[in-house]
C-alpha cells in the first residue's frame, strides 16, 4: 500500500522508499527510513498535501512524494 492511500490515523511500516528524485532523498535526509512507524496526522480538505507524523516530528508531504513511499499497515 502507498502512504497516500493510508488511512488516517492509522499507524504503518514504512517497507520501501524509492528514493529515484530529490524529493525521495529529501525524506530520507528527514529520517524516513524502511522500518520506522509513520501515521497521517492530517489530510488537506482537497487531499494535498498530507501531514505525516514519524520519529516524534510532523512532516508535510505532497501526495505525489506520499505516493513514492511504500508502507505494510498495523
Amino acid at each position: 500500500m502507498k502512504l497516500s492511500e493510508l488511512p488516517l490515523k492509522r499507524m504503518a511500516r514504512v517497507t520501501r522508499l524509492r528514493a529515484e528524485n530529490t524529493v525521495d532523498q529529501r525524506l530520507l535526509a528527514l529520517g524516513l527510513l524502511p522500518g520506522m512507524l509513520v501515521k497521517v496526522a492530517h489530510v488537506a480538505p482537497l487531499g494535498d498535501p498530507l501531514a505525516i507524523e514519524f520519529q516524534n516530528q510532523c512532516v508535510s508531504v505532497r501526495k505525489n512524494e506520499a505516493d513514492s513511499v511504500e508502507v505494510e499497515v498495523l
